[in-house]
């Protein structure tokens, strides 16, 4: 009779393995204690997470590479730090210390944008707080035809964006540009003034006292979460600068802090040089990001409705 291929041997069935190292991961806080033991052995395994029912068991020396990282985890180390890659859109991305992990909340935004940017048949985007290079590596492999520039000022931070921007050449992509700024300088990109198409940004946005889970605060740089004590420190000089960087009728889209779903698109509507003002929510339903046009009648007085709840 076929046996399972780990009976008969000193291997142990990963769903064995897996059970015990879900148990662990849920005592300990992980929220996703099933899933996250799963892909963790099927990253000791080096099978896909959907063939782990199909894989040989693990040797004592993967059991025991296997119970130090659910270990580590168990720690709250994040998951993306114990497999080095994390996964976005379309794309896996080289992620460690030094770098924000890319949330899937991002996806939404990076969309977004990819959606404005494919109404132009050759369009300049622009991503500013780059990080891991997630928004702008999705936008190029996405649209092919586009220019897209990826802005990022943390010396820790550039080299994963480097790595990765490296890696998705390597498998066709067109290059992306990597500028290492500071967002927040007032001649930003001037090069750039009256042309840009698309501009998107995941700014540091989370005020200054909120408590954030483990991962993230003893994991992600803090210069990429924490805006200041609004969370707002930031965002500021970014709106007022996309404003310089876009042509009329560009798109502009920002993550912010689900406690501003209100003052980010009133910040919008006040600064008079966008219009179509309009706030999008998460998977979740929470406030998530806030996206606008640069008016095209030159104009600096907004003369419409303040803002508005979108979905697209």
């Amino acid at each position: 009779m076929p046996q399972h291929p780990s009976e008969g041997t000193n291997r142990e069935r990963p769903s064995v393995a897996v059970l015990r190292a879900a148990r662990v991961l849920a005592e300990a806080g992980v929220e996703a204690a099933r899933a996250e033991a799963e892909l963790l052995a099927a990253y000791v395994l080096e099978v896909p997470r959907g063939r782990l029912a199909l894989a040989d068991g693990f040797s004592p020396a993967q059991r025991d590479r296997y119970a130090a990282l659910v270990a580590r985890r168990a720690d709250r180390e994040p998951l993306q730090h114990l497999t080095g890659r994390a996964a976005f859109r379309h794309l896996e991305l080289a992620v460690g210390p030094g770098v924000f992990v890319p949330r899937p909340e991002t996806e939404l935004l990076a969309g977004w944008g990819v959606e404005q940017a494919a109404r132009v048949a050759t369009p300049l985007v622009v991503d500013l707080c780059s990080g891991s290079g997630a928004i702008a590596l999705a936008v190029a492999q996405e649209l092919p035809a586009a220019r897209v520039v990826a802005v990022e000022g943390s010396p820790a931070a550039l080299p994963w964006l480097r790595r990765n921007a490296a890696e998705r050449v390597a498998a066709g992509d067109r290059p992306i540009e990597v500028v290492a700024a500071d967002v927040t300088a007032p001649d930003l990109l001037a090069e750039l003034a009256g042309r840009v198409d698309v501009l998107l940004c995941n700014p540091p946005y989370v005020p200054a006292e909120v408590a954030v889970p483990p991962e993230v605060a003893r994991h992600d740089p803090a210069n990429a979460v924490f805006g200041g004590p609004d969370g707002l420190a930031v965002i500021r000089p970014v709106l007022a600068r996309a404003a310089v960087l876009l042509r009329p009728g560009g798109a502009l889209g920002v993550e912010h802090d689900d406690s501003h779903g209100r003052v980010v698109p009133e910040l919008l509507a006040a600064d008079g040089r966008y219009a179509d003002v309009a706030d999008h929510p998460d998977l979740a339903g929470r406030p998530r990001f806030a996206t606008a046009s640069r008016r095209a009648d030159g104009q600096h007085r907004f003369t419409g409705p303040a803002w508005q709840t979108g979905s697209s």
